[in-house]
């Protein structure tokens, strides 16, 4: 096939570069919209209190489960017809357009605020799982994890230089039109981040002739029956996506509600939670480099176990702090770890997934990591709501059970991780390999 060639050209550092700018635009989006303001802002002035909670997590888990539904069909069909960059383009497009909408959203406007991120939300996690199927097509698989580190520590760097400048604007200017501006601004920010990736790096996939009587989708949904009847081959794989989907609910929960938990149970400001962010960032950076290192010299599987092991430590130590800076210390080593969990998955996936199938096989990374995403957020928001109702029930002012709520919730965190830790440790790095063809 024309990929398995593919596979085995080196890329250019050009292309490299291009692959790694999309990283430092896209982190913008999840440091801004997902950990810094946008979440913050929604749930405290657009709806304010435990409502607010409630429903962030519901706008987060419609919109990850359409990711879910969506993916592996959507990575068949770019398999096929090698279009990883159209999906990419199109998906990036709707991600830019939608977040600076949310520049009006202002308080009170609940169905507004929610419909325009969710319609965000989908286009930036659709767009991953096109942007990731690119990492084997660039990286031989003895470099994949160093190439996906460096990637995932530039995209880190990009989420802190867009913070800056929001933090900036905020601490100058202040108030609600400031905050409501930095979503254009992170908008522009990813956009114009993106573009050489789409003039730099050629698809080195070529569409393959349809058969008679069927069109791309029909193609899509035949190779991805045909890839589930042939899921015995790659039961690596397979055991690697039910660990992945448990700790990334962990991860998921801790990253969609730092902002909310920084702002309810510790008074954390606005300018606080962007420096908090920051912080959270550039120790992701460290993490990104030498956990990148790690999976290379000591393989993908050993990485991961020792990230998901700081993380939670990091969780536990969450739940009994009581003060802002053991909350900042806790985020950058929580950062350090995530790097790890995060940038370590995709790598995993890379080496698990044959030549030719990388869009098709990340796909399933996305209805892995989309349901995990779909089911932590949702169980975070209504766990912590049931909990502020149970402990106001009980005598508790409205404010503070809505503080006990969302600290005791922080244990489903922990358990998510937990579980995660034990189900990878049945994963077989080597053996999963061999049945892709990457030894």
């Amino acid at each position: 096939m024309e990929i398995t060639a593919a596979r085995l050209t080196r890329s250019t550092k050009r292309e490299r570069t291009a692959w790694y700018l999309y990283d430092f635009g896209n982190s913008a989006y999840a440091a801004v919209v997902l950990l810094a303001v946008y979440s913050a802002y929604f749930q405290g002035t657009v709806v304010g209190g435990a409502r607010g909670t409630r429903l962030w997590g519901m706008a987060l888990g419609i919109a990850m489960l359409t990711v879910a539904v969506t993916s592996p069909v959507l990575g068949a069909v770019a398999d096929f017809s090698g279009a990883k960059k159209r999906f990419l383009l199109f998906y990036t497009s709707i991600a830019c357009v939608f977040t600076a909408l949310l520049f009006l959203v202002r308080g009170g406007d609940v169905l507004a605020g929610m419909a325009l991120f969710i319609v965000a939300e989908i286009g930036y996690r659709s767009a991953q799982v096109f942007y990731n199927a690119l990492l084997p097509e660039i990286a031989a698989p003895e470099e994949i994890g160093h190439v996906s580190g460096i990637g995932w520590a530039i995209g880190s760097a990009g989420g802190v230089v867009c913070l800056l400048i929001v933090l900036g604007l905020i601490t100058a200017v202040g108030g609600q039109l400031v905050v409501r501006l930095s979503l254009v601004i992170t908008a522009l920010f990813f956009a114009v981040a993106a573009v050489p990736i789409f003039l730099w790096l050629p698809e080195r996939a070529r569409a393959q002739s349809l058969p008679a009587g069927e069109t791309v989708l029909t193609v899509g949904f035949r190779r991805l029956a045909a890839t589930f009847k042939d899921v015995r081959r790659f039961k690596q794989f397979v055991r690697f996506m039910i660990a992945f989907l448990v700790y990334n609910d962990g991860v998921i929960m801790a990253l969609n509600f730092a902002a909310i938990l920084g702002t309810v149970l510790f008074g954390i400001s606005q300018q606080g939670l962007i420096i908090f962010i920051i912080i959270v960032q550039v120790t992701n950076i460290i993490g990104a480099y030498l956990f990148g290192w790690v999976a290379d010299r000591f393989g993908v599987k050993d990485g991961l176990f020792a990230s998901l092991v700081i993380m939670i430590g990091a969780v536990i130590g969450l739940f009994f702090n009581q003060t802002q800076i053991g909350f900042f210390v806790i985020g950058a080593v929580a950062g350090f770890a995530m790097a790890g969990l995060q940038s370590l998955s995709r790598t995993m996936v890379g080496k698990l997934t044959p030549p030719g199938q990388s869009a098709e096989f990340y796909g399933f990374f996305a209805v892995a990591g989309r349901s995990s995403s779909f089911i932590g957020p949702t169980v975070y928001g209504f766990l912590a709501a049931a909990l502020a109702r149970t402990f106001e029930a009980g005598g508790q002012a409205a404010a503070l059970a809505e503080q006990s709520g969302l600290r005791y919730a922080i244990f489903a965190i922990a358990a998510f991780l937990v579980v995660g830790l034990v189900a990878l440790l049945l994963v077989n790095e080597r053996e999963g390999m061999k049945a892709a063809g990457g030894e």
